[in-house]
């Protein structure tokens, strides 16, 4: 499991699925790795990222133009690609 991730290829599946913007969909997942640089990571070295938290955030950043719909479906069509290639999970 597990492959490597093309941004390019992440980006253009994204917009398909969304038909949101490709500097609005860059955008967006500049923003979410910043706050998931930032988040807290407990003693297993695991953050718990809550997704409400991480939409507000980026809807905050003043260079985002978008509505709360827009910015999940990016974020849900990104982890959809992620899980698709084996590079991401839920954890329960």
């Amino acid at each position: 499991m597990g492959g490597e991730l093309n941004e390019q290829e992440l980006l253009e599946y994204i917009a398909k699925e969304t038909d949101a913007d490709a500097a609005l969909i860059k955008l967006v997942l500049k923003h979410e790795q910043t706050f998931l640089n930032n988040a807290k990571e407990d003693k297993n070295g695991e953050a718990d990222i809550d997704g409400d938290e991480l939409v507000d955030y980026i809807l905050s950043r003043k260079d985002v133009k978008s509505n709360e719909l827009v910015v999940e479906s990016i974020l849900e069509a990104e982890m959809d690609y992620l899980m698709d290639k084996g590079l991401a999970g839920y954890i329960d």
